[in-house]
């Protein structure tokens, strides 16, 4: 199959031709229809994840059908068409009991563990644990960004963030998992502040149901305070969507006494300075959103399916897999507005049915 290949942290990949995945033990191969592009695998070309060994083919937030599946797996069959999380539960430890499959002690991720989407097909672990169906009416363009940024923005607003009507939310960097936020968090009856450096960022954002925008490149240094400016005190929820040290602490310093900061963007490993007198003086709430798990993807698909939420408008641009490296590395310069897909096979690939 054709792939993108990483063969030295922060060089520009090529599309290589490698070897076919075969279904792991209760997993399955996976043709991919579409992938999405995320910051989350620009941290992983830049070499700041230490659990990636080279050569390796990024990719973790997919859709597609399947076409092959290991003897183990009683879920599923060849065609089906599916997404998954990027967090691929093991099933068995006690977090995955618990039903926080999220957060398994074992988990794989494709494009990080092991091999992942940035490919024409995908090795996926645990079938009867992690894979979600998609309906036929569903584009796989819009489908794959539900097995991360879409879904991993609705776990954080509504479950972390636990997000109530008429409540004032921040989302810092309206990227793709950004704009997720800022639609959901509005569907939930909230008041949103979009924060980012870019003017069409910032325009999308409040298409999606942004009431208030503050340019950060313009805010004087400070958006925090442009934030507690325009919420008349501070938000009660404000989420980190980028993932850097400073649009942390400034999310963090954006929220008004007991509010919750929902750390969404990857950081680079080491320290990341937050305003902890902050913290302890206003009573804080400091909390992660890290994915969501399979058995809570029926909610999202019925909001979905009955256009409260339109994740497909967040798609901003479709490319080829030969176009795929030169945007991974460009990310060093800033996230593109809406959401970029791969789609390996072409926009014509089987599986496409009509207006899709």
């Amino acid at each position: 199959m054709r792939a993108v290949l990483v063969e030295e942290f922060g060089r520009l990949p090529e599309v290589r031709e490698v070897p076919d995945p075969v279904p792991p033990a209760g997993g399955v191969v996976v043709r991919v229809e579409a992938t999405g592009l995320c910051r989350s695998d620009w941290h992983g070309w830049a070499g700041h994840d230490p659990g990636i060994t080279l050569p390796h083919v990024p990719g973790h937030e997919l859709a597609g059908r399947i076409e092959a599946v290991h003897p183990a797996v009683t879920g599923w069959r060849v065609g089906d068409r599916v997404t998954v999380p990027f967090v691929c539960a093991c099933g068995r430890c006690p977090a995955c009991a618990a039903g926080e499959q999220q957060v398994c002690e074992r988990q794989e991720q494709p494009g990080f563990t092991h091999w992942g989407s940035f490919a024409e097909y995908v090795a996926l672990h645990a079938a009867d644990t992690n894979l979600v169906a998609i309906p036929d009416d569903l584009a796989y363009e819009t489908a794959a960004g539900l097995g991360c940024r879409f879904a991993t923005a609705y776990r954080a607003v509504v479950a972390r963030g636990r997000v109530r009507p008429g409540e004032w939310v921040a989302v810092h960097g309206c990227g793709g998992v950004g704009l997720s936020a800022v639609m959901i968090a509005a569907a939930c009856g909230a008041r949103v502040v979009a924060v980012d450096v870019a003017p069409e960022a910032l325009e999308l954002a409040g298409r999606f149901g942004a009431t208030a925008a503050v340019d950060a490149g313009a805010a004087g240094g400070d958006a925090a305070a442009a934030v507690r400016e325009a919420t008349g005190g501070g938000a009660h929820v404000s989420l980190d969507a980028f993932g850097s040290a400073a649009t942390c602490a400034a999310s963090v310093a954006s929220l008004r006494r007991r509010g919750r900061h929902v750390q969404v963007g990857l950081l680079p490993a080491g320290g990341t300075p937050v305003p902890m007198d902050r913290v302890v003086a206003l009573e804080l709430d400091l909390l992660g959103g890290h994915g969501m798990a399979a058995h809570a993807y029926p909610e999202l698909m019925r909001q979905v399916a009955a256009g409260t939420l339109r994740p497909d408008l967040l798609v901003g641009s479709v490319i080829s897999l030969a176009e795929t490296p030169a945007a991974l590395a460009a990310l060093s310069e800033g996230s593109p507005p809406g959401v970029t897909v791969i789609t390996p096979h072409g926009t014509d690939g089987p599986g496409r049915g009509p207006g899709r």
